[in-house]
């Protein structure tokens, strides 16, 4: 019953953390308007696949949001994901709406 831009990152990616500050500003403008942002951390390297370095990511770029971690990537191939970031919105009715792999400003779309 809510909306909820889903996406997929590791900490390592340039294009991931280009699109931190989206995400940060998605939580903080609506969440009290129910929509959910939630992150998958999918390492694509072995120095990624270290939880704790996650949680490091995490508390330094003060992510908020609710983060899973999937160190298998059975969830990324649930998905069908290639590459990363990968970000979907889901409408109330748990519809995928929209997809954007990529930095979220390229070419100028935000």
């Amino acid at each position: 019953g809510k909306v909820v831009v889903f996406h997929f990152w590791t900490f390592g990616c340039v294009n991931c953390i280009r699109n931190y500050p989206a995400y940060l500003g998605w939580h903080k403008e609506f969440a009290d308007k129910g929509v959910i942002v939630l992150g998958v951390h999918t390492p694509e390297t072995e120095g990624e696949r270290v939880v704790e370095r996650v949680r490091d990511m995490v508390k330094r770029h003060e992510i908020k949001y609710p983060v899973a971690v999937d160190g298998a990537a059975k969830t990324w191939k649930a998905w069908d994901n290639r590459w990363w970031p990968c970000t979907y919105l889901i409408d109330k009715e748990g519809y995928v709406r929209f997809r954007w792999d990529g930095e979220l400003n390229w070419k100028e779309h935000k």
